[in-house]
């Protein structure tokens, strides 16, 4: 079903909604970026990750304060800047979340008993367009796609998605590796959309079934699509949008990445000594359990501070990490006397960030 309707007069669990950072309230690595579209990643919103393949289109992704009132105060922007009206067979472009199987349980999946999915999500876009959203099992390669159409206001789309039994073959797998991609298509070659759209229900993936039928969000630069109050549940029915508690969503986000920083010159990162006139290092403690062990990235410039001077760091990383606490190492040239008290701290620059990165 899609329609635009006013929220819901519906009470439901607290927590019903798998998606994380739907209001697109967090973004720690940034709120705007230029530029995108010959890569992807994890860009701006936590949690919101762009796939993009062989297409000469780029585009802007903000995090925007032009949410839907009583839903979000932001919204995911994507802006335009270069078109692409030459589309190739490989070419994609999707925003995607993906989710941990070990969060997917309660959907029974591929098994007697497996449950309904209902997507919901607000969005509207510069004029009128058909895009795609796909469910995609990763574990067993199984897909489902529903097409939606976008006017110039935000009207709230809702899916709900048939239960995959299928022959008690295909679970989600109980661990933390990516299970599921919730992907809103907006830009595909014939090799994703060359065939027929598979919307009745879950079955193994025709790639070129996955896609078919879109517009492309990169056919002209005046083109601006925007997203936010998305929402995953259980049953055949759009509740109303679930409104988090802030620190919930943050630490939802920080399971996956942390960013620490960005607030303030001479920023402290961690407090440890000196092993060596070389080298410090300091234990620093996760906030919340991350996902895996992470990888570790710096930007701007780190110092140590140690016996009354500060030493520009060399190189900082990680050893000895677990998901909750890792040795943070600082390399300098020379200079430090082994057993000082260290400090790794942000030299006089407030963008300087240290981060943790255990993204799916």
């Amino acid at each position: 079903m899609t329609r635009a309707r006013q929220n819901a007069n519906v009470s439901a669990a607290v927590g019903r909604n798998m998606v994380i950072n739907g209001s697109m309230n967090v973004a720690q690595r940034a709120t705007s970026v230029t530029g995108i579209g010959s890569s992807g990643g994890y860009i701006t919103c936590d949690r919101w990750n762009i796939a993009s393949g062989n297409t000469a289109g780029r585009f802007t992704m903000s995090q925007t304060a032009d949410g839907p009132n009583g839903i979000s105060a932001n919204c995911i922007k994507l802006d335009c800047t270069t078109a692409d009206s030459s589309i190739a067979a490989s070419e994609n472009l999707v925003l995607q979340q993906k989710f941990e199987g070990q969060n997917l349980q309660r959907i029974g999946k591929g098994v007697a008993g497996a449950k309904q999915i209902t997507l919901s999500f607000y969005v509207k876009a510069s004029a009128a367009f058909t895009f795609g959203v796909e469910l995609r099992d990763r574990d067993n390669d199984r897909q489902i796609t529903k097409l939606y159409d976008t006017t110039t206001d935000w009207v709230r789309h809702e899916f709900t998605f048939p239960a995959d039994v299928d022959d008690g073959s295909s679970p989600f797998d109980d661990d933390n590796a990516s299970s599921l991609e919730l992907r809103f298509w907006l830009h595909a070659g014939s090799s994703f959309a060359g065939g027929t759209l598979n919307t009745a229900a879950f079955a193994n993936t025709t790639t070129a079934n996955r896609a078919a039928g879109i517009d492309s969000f990169f056919s002209n630069t005046d083109n601006n699509w925007f997203i936010t109050g998305v929402q995953m549940e259980i049953g055949p029915v759009a509740t109303e949008f679930e409104q988090e508690d802030i620190t919930t969503t943050i630490a939802k986000c920080q399971r996956y990445f942390l960013s620490t920083g960005g607030e303030a010159a001479f920023e402290r990162f961690a407090v440890g000594a000196n092993e060596s006139a070389t080298r410090a290092s300091a234990l620093f403690y996760y906030p919340t359990t991350m996902r895996a062990v992470p990888s570790l990235a710096t930007s701007g410039t780190t110092t140590v501070f140690a016996g009354g001077a500060l030493t520009a760091t060399n190189a900082t990383s990680i050893a000895n990490a677990s998901t909750k606490v890792a040795s943070v190492i600082f390399d300098v040239g020379s200079g430090l006397t082994t057993g000082q008290g260290a400090i790794l701290l942000s030299n006089n620059d407030s963008d300087t960030r240290v981060q943790y990165d255990a993204e799916l």
